[in-house]
């Protein structure tokens, strides 16, 4: 079955750097566009990047922009979020998603979510 666990996250300074990652298991990790979302207690999911099947694209919404970067390593069945210049605002549970297929970007284009990996960003 397909499984995703993020880890990575935790407690950091504004201006600070972290690094999510997620274990994939389960799929062909290599045949399908990941993507992470986060979720603000309270509120409903946030898409926040998308990246393709083999890496050559990528897009991101717009509040992240330069600052988020999305990564992923096929033969590891291992996608990355790297976050720089953090921002109280980014403080929220972190998910990796599956989408259907090479190529997702709209929420109801993904199919599996993790358990997610909390970010809290305060001084």
């Amino acid at each position: 079955q397909v499984q995703l666990v993020e880890s990575g996250g935790g407690l950091a300074q504004p201006g600070g750097s972290l690094r999510l990652s997620c274990a994939a298991s389960g799929f062909s990790f290599s045949n399908y566009a990941m993507s992470w979302a986060r979720q603000v207690t309270g509120k409903g999911l946030e898409w926040v990047t998308t990246i393709q099947s083999d890496g050559t694209n990528t897009y991101y919404e717009d509040s992240v922009k330069g600052r988020f970067t999305i990564s992923r390593d096929n033969a590891k069945n291992t996608l990355w979020l790297q976050i720089n210049s953090l921002k109280p605002e980014d403080t929220a549970l972190y998910y990796c998603g599956k989408g259907r297929s090479t190529w997702s970007l709209a929420p109801s284009e993904f199919d599996y979510w993790g358990q997610g990996t909390q970010v809290t960003v305060s001084a």
